[in-house]
């Protein structure tokens, strides 16, 4: 199979291979991450722990979501406004544009239809239905964060799409025009078309493939979009690393800083943040409201679907880090004073609360033998 880079010509194959991250057989991180993608001393989890559910990975009902088309209508009142999609999908609304990161509306993170993670829910809102861009962000190529049937949908638009260096020669073998697509370096800056905004990549430590054959052939970033009077932080994936005080010193501060926190397992500490971790970075950048991503919506780790954001929330608490928590779909500002709603705890208490209506015998109905009343 030939890999991403391989299949790009000219220029992009160019600039890929002379980048400082380029290794000679793929890309690297600038902190060394251990054979097996793993952190020394915890051992990976097993093919079994995956295939045989323990605990509560799905949620037991529908998660509360929101239509946002309605909030769209309304410019946000200071500028700046984030409307989670679920996953690591968010439109970010800032001075003017509009910035979709790493869309997804397929039904699985997977190669293929039949099998993968499924999931939870449906998108709030169809891809139809979105107002016009000004740009789609696209922070690497796992199938998680680069999706095969949106990117196909979005080909009859004219956006523009902004990724890492390789990533575009996925988009562009998918029927994405060359002309649409701006690859980024690590520090490279890119001015959205027609906005006074701008797109920049910044370090990420992850990797990157979407097979076995071509592992970090595409280079993975986390992407900051500054305007005239805002900035935000979006993680893409990553693991905690040095580099984000870098990025505070280089680019900061950040009004929104958007972290993952879900799909996590103390053997991929190196890749990817977790909660604690989050909060970690999200000192490091400087503050700013923090918008958890990455979490609610597919089961890719063996931990509770919820179990990120409680710790989150746990630990936020402690720390005094101003948390972002809206439900699926539900346009919210962070420049707002809010108390953050514990929404997903309801989709628990709504089921046990059905369930103990279900156990309950109906009156005249014999339990055990024994009438009752």
């Amino acid at each position: 199979m030939i890999n991403a880079i391989e299949r790009a010509a000219g220029l992009r194959r160019e600039r890929a291979r002379s980048s400082p991250r380029w290794a000679g057989n793929g890309f690297r991180n600038v902190q060394p991450v251990l054979p097996g993608l793993r952190v020394a001393g915890s051992p990976l989890p097993t093919v079994s722990e995956f295939l045989f559910r323990r605990g509560r990975r799905i949620p037991e009902a529908a998660l509360p979501s929101v239509d946002p088309r309605e909030g769209w209508r309304r410019a946000p009142d200071d500028g700046l406004r984030a409307t989670w999609l679920g996953h690591s999908t968010v439109l970010v609304e800032i001075d003017g544009a509009r910035l979709l990161t790493d869309p997804v509306w397929g039904p699985r993170a997977s190669p293929s239809r039949f099998i993968g993670p499924k999931r939870f829910q449906p998108v709030p809102v169809p891809l139809s239905g979105l107002p016009s861009l000004d740009a789609v962000v696209i922070s690497h190529d796992h199938y998680d964060h680069l999706d095969y049937p949106t990117i196909r949908a979005l080909r009859q638009s004219a956006v523009p799409f902004v990724t890492a260096l390789g990533v575009g020669a996925h988009l562009e073998r998918w029927g994405i025009e060359p002309g649409r697509i701006t690859e980024l370096d690590w520090w490279e800056t890119h001015r959205v078309p027609g906005t006074d905004v701008h797109v920049t990549a910044a370090p990420a430590q992850h990797f990157s493939g979407r097979s076995l054959h071509d592992r970090n052939a595409t280079l993975w970033a986390s992407m900051l979009f500054r305007g005239p009077r805002h900035a935000a932080f979006f993680s893409g994936d990553t693991g905690l690393t040095h580099e984000y005080a870098v990025i505070r010193e280089r680019l900061g501060p950040f009004d929104l800083v958007m972290l993952e926190i879900g799909a996590y397992h103390p053997a991929w500490g190196d890749i990817h943040l977790g909660p604690d971790h989050a909060l970690e970075a999200h000192a490091l950048l400087g503050g700013g409201t923090l918008l958890p991503v990455h979490w609610g919506t597919f089961s890719l780790a063996l931990h509770d679907w919820d179990q990120p954001v409680e710790r989150l929330v746990e630990q936020a608490g402690r720390r005094n880090a101003p948390l972002l928590l809206p439900r699926l779909g539900e346009p919210m500002e962070p420049g707002r004073e809010m108390v953050p709603a514990p929404w997903w705890r309801d989709v628990r208490r709504s089921t046990e609360a059905v369930e103990r209506e279900s156990a309950e015998p109906e009156p005249g109905v014999e339990l055990l033998g024994a009438p009752v009343d």
